[in-house]
């Protein structure tokens, strides 16, 4: 159960690995962690994978720290593998969880439960290994948008992600329909960058003449 609510997400598009992200705090913030040159079914489905690898209802911070690394590697490695780099995310995983172990007491929810500024959960977010800014805004989002945890100047902090009616992110994905959007929103943005890349190349070339 996150922010008070059993929710269940539909990140996974998978029944038992949705149920896993909406009711544990680490499994939620180890898919975010995942969905990275992925599709986003795919990371989302890691935790369920992972937790059931290693023979647990549920992702325990303290055991994952305390893995021996190239054990947990090759358990991300088994096919189908967890991610596209299995032995790198291995590590980040294995980062994040020592650092929810030192910080947080191995309790993943003490990221964000009892925090009533946006900001400053924005801030503790953005301190976690392996998450960015935009990983921490999009994260952020998600708490607020489906998982009840909205503190003051939450939407504020989370930018764009945090908008509503958008289909920006992982935040807005409710089942089959907004994921389409959501994917759709992402090609948009890719080929936009793409036309601005090419654009740019163009004009260097140009002032080069």
């Amino acid at each position: 159960m996150i922010g008070g609510m059993d929710v269940t997400l539909h990140l996974a598009q998978d029944a038992e690995a949705d149920a896993l992200l909406g009711r544990s705090p680490l499994a939620a913030l180890v898919g975010m962690l995942l969905d990275q040159q992925v599709p986003m079914e795919w990371a989302f489905k890691g935790p369920r994978t992972i937790a059931d690898r290693l023979g647990a209802d549920d992702l325990d911070a303290h055991d994952i720290a305390a893995q021996d690394p190239d054990a947990f590697s090759s358990l991300l490695s088994e096919k189908p593998a967890v991610h596209r780099y299995p032995g790198s995310m291995a590590k980040r995983i294995q980062q994040l969880c020592q650092y929810i172990v030192e910080h947080y007491d191995g309790d993943a929810e003490l990221v964000w439960k009892g925090v009533d500024d946006g900001r400053e959960l924005l801030r503790r977010l953005e301190d976690l290994p392996g998450f960015g800014k935009q990983k921490a805004q999009i994260f952020l989002a998600l708490l607020g948008k489906q998982l009840g945890v909205r503190p003051q100047g939450w939407q504020e902090a989370a930018g764009a992600y945090g908008e509503t009616k958008s289909f920006r992110s992982v935040a807005d994905i409710t089942g089959p329909e907004s994921l389409a959007k959501v994917r759709a929103h992402k090609q948009e943005m890719k080929a936009a960058a793409k036309a601005a890349k090419g654009t740019a190349k163009s004009a260097g070339k140009s002032a080069g003449k």
